[in-house]
């Protein structure tokens, strides 16, 4: 039986990876500072633990000698509201970095087998990103380095620090570039959650007949990619021979209006959309308007010349699953209020 340790287990991404890795046969101990606040996630490892990853000593305790694989998804991070105002920089960079760190050198120290990590899209240069309608995200894209944030920035490093931990350590390492994962049984309220629980939640709350606020001109393009599929692809990347670093998402590219109006559509209300920037955003917010690039799309030429692989499943199907989980986390609210 292999064994693993996902870091970050109490997180979005990291709680469906442990499940995932429990149907595969694996046995399985998640760490992070909280549980899974939306489904028991402990209950499905075999080994929970509460810790701080920026602590070596934490780090240290969790990994063990006999461990075949480390899944270091563990970061300091939200959506556009958390990573792009520049008011949390300090602590993203801070924090990741030390998490990282310290998993790499434990992980050469107790001769782990193989460790992923799972770096970002933003990490691309801004300047390729310019045009919504073209954007470039082909790996071989990332240099000369130009992330447009500092979340990105932290990405980047890390990648690096893993690289180089395996030319001279010999860590073997696994690094997929995640493009805007989502799904049910993630952040959906609070400031940290991403596009897509961002629109479902706005959805859900609003009123028939009124509208939903959209940041930015909603001309912007990105990419989401269903959980279910994240898992998988980034499961196929560890038992592969790449090192990566590599795409996961989709390339089924949309603009943020027509997302929004996808949300609109499933639930079967009848909402507009009042886009909000400039001035008028600063006015409300206090700060500019975090909409990051203009275009972002992944390209899965790589994975699918390397894994053999490619995600599948169209972006309203993933869609459909999680406004159905957030319209439901959103009536349990009404019905404690």
């Amino acid at each position: 039986m292999k064994k693993a340790l996902v870091c970050g287990a109490g997180g979005f991404i990291g709680g469906h990876l442990v499940k995932y890795l429990k149907t595969k046969g694996y046995w399985v101990r998640g760490v992070d500072l909280k549980y899974n606040e939306f489904h028991p996630v402990e209950k499905f490892a075999d080994d929970f633990v509460i810790g701080d990853l920026r602590d070596p000593t934490v780090v240290s305790s969790i990994i063990d000698e006999d461990m075949d694989e480390i899944y270091q998804l563990a970061a300091d991070m939200g959506g556009a509201g958390f990573v792009f105002t520049g008011e949390n920089d300090a602590d993203i960079m801070h924090n990741s970095a030390l998490i990282n760190i310290n998993v790499a050198y434990e992980a050469v120290n107790k001769k782990v087998k193989r460790v992923f990590y799972s770096s970002s899209a933003c990490m691309y240069p801004e300047h390729n990103q310019l045009d919504p309608d073209n954007p470039n995200c082909v790996e071989d894209s990332a240099y000369p380095a130009n992330p447009d944030s500092e979340y990105g920035w932290e990405k980047l490093f890390s990648e690096r620090l893993f690289l180089s931990f395996m030319r001279n350590k010999g860590l073997e390492v696994r690094i997929a570039r995640y493009h805007n994962i989502f799904g049910p049984y993630g952040t959906w309220e609070g400031g940290r959650e991403k596009a897509p629980a961002a629109f479902c939640r706005k959805v859900a709350e609003a009123k028939q007949g009124s509208q939903i606020e959209v940041w930015g001109p909603g001309t912007q393009t990105r990419s989401f990619l269903y959980v279910d599929e994240c898992v998988e692809a980034t499961y196929r990347l560890m038992q592969s021979n790449f090192t990566g670093p590599v795409n996961i998402g989709s390339e089924e590219m949309i603009a943020i209006n027509k997302f929004a109006e996808m949300a609109i559509d499933i639930s079967g209300k009848d909402l507009s959309i009042y886009n909000i920037d400039g001035k008028d955003f600063e006015k409300k917010y206090g700060h500019k308007c975090p909409i990051g690039v203009n275009g972002r799309n992944s390209d899965n030429t790589l994975y699918k010349e390397k894994i053999g692989w490619c995600v599948s499943q169209p972006l309203i199907e993933g869609m459909r699953e999680t406004y159905k989980w957030i319209n439901q986390q959103v009536e349990l609210k009404n019905e404690v209020k």
